[in-house]
């Protein structure tokens, strides 16, 4: 098996389809239970102490004593958790779920209404970003939470093969990547460009946190404005090295200049080297009888969103005809997600 074999045998998954009714129902309950005990603190406190006396937890974190049981019970029951009176600890599928929890996070918390609102899209009678939202600050936990469990790593370890000296982060968020990343280059500098106000005034602390003022700028603009509209954010011009994640397929979105995206990325970051382009790709049909974390849900919520996705193919087409080299894609933690990692051609 190659190393990409082994890398992604987790991609096939562990769920038999057909799902029956009761897995179905099971699971969807389930799902909201491992969600409310991570945003409970459950898993947390298990993973520094081994065990939870239950009552204590209740009386220290002001929770309803009988609320909290159930889920206990429920998660117990879903094989989760074991407790001995009121004595409680994860087991290996609970142990298993600290690594996914950014999924339940971003699935649960993110897209809750947007998935039960499917009919009344489908009818026509509700419209993703005008009668409809997600949470965007538990799209953007879960996210970071996935970060943080399956890529980081793999991240740290292309771009310490990197030479830079000025990097950017694209869609950035409270520019925590882009602060980690310079952090262990001294000599470095980085910018985080992200549309969101907000996350950009917490870039702003993030930059502190990390002693990082002066080095890393947090820039509140839009990526499609830089790309199609001239926008201009000091520093940009110098970039060695360009990173996006998640972010791409949102580039895309416009058909009319889709195939313009790669080329205006090129043109405006004209000295960068390397581009790191990691993205969820559409998982492939090839008649599977198990299914992956994420894919579906991933699948599913953009479709709702009227985003379009994109298989590794097109992605590797769209690449080549906007003139970027692909000198190789590489499994990126999430199942189906692939950090490209590319040269101007």
């Amino acid at each position: 098996m190659s190393l990409v074999q082994a890398s992604t045998a987790h991609w096939q998954g562990e769920a038999p389809t057909p799902l029956n009714p009761d897995t179905a129902f099971n699971g969807f309950i389930c799902a909201h239970v491992l969600h409310a005990l991570e945003r409970l603190g459950l898993f947390r406190k298990l993973q520094d102490d081994g065990s939870v006396d239950v009552s204590s937890f209740c009386r220290d974190n002001q929770l309803d004593h009988a609320v909290f049981h159930a889920l206990v019970r429920a998660a117990e029951s879903f094989g989760y958790l074991e407790s001995r009176g009121d004595l409680v600890r994860a087991i290996r599928t609970g142990e298993d779920v600290r690594q996914a929890i950014g999924f339940f996070t971003w699935g649960v918390g993110g897209y809750h209404d947007v998935f039960a609102n499917a009919a009344a899209v489908a009818r026509g009678e509700r419209r993703f970003g005008v009668d409809l939202h997600r949470d965007e600050g538990m799209v953007a936990l879960g996210s970071a939470q996935a970060d943080s469990a399956l890529m980081r790593n793999i991240l740290d370890k292309e771009v310490s093969a990197l030479d830079f000296s000025t990097l950017v982060d694209l869609g950035a968020g409270v520019s925590e990547r882009v602060s980690r990343l310079v952090k262990a280059r001294p000599g470095s500098r980085g910018l985080g460009i992200d549309i969101s106000k907000s996350a950009t005034e917490l870039g702003a602390d993030t930059v502190e946190r990390y002693g990082l003022g002066g080095t890393v700028e947090p820039v509140c603009a839009d990526v499609l404005d830089i790309l199609f509209n001239e926008q201009r954010v000091e520093g940009a011009d110098e970039a060695d090295v360009v990173m996006s994640f998640m972010f791409l397929h949102d580039l895309l979105v416009d058909p009319e200049r889709r195939d313009q995206v790669i080329p205006r990325m090129r043109a405006a970051f004209p000295k960068a080297h390397t581009f790191l382009l990691g993205d969820t790709t559409v998982r492939p049909r090839n008649g599977e009888d198990t299914l992956p974390i994420f894919s579906s849900g991933f699948e599913l919520a953009h479709a709702l969103m009227g985003v379009p996705i994109y298989t590794r193919e097109a992605y590797e087409e769209l690449f080549d005809k906007g003139g970027m080299r692909l000198r190789r894609a590489v499994p990126f933690g999430a199942p189906h997600t692939y950090l490209f990692v590319l040269e101007a051609a």
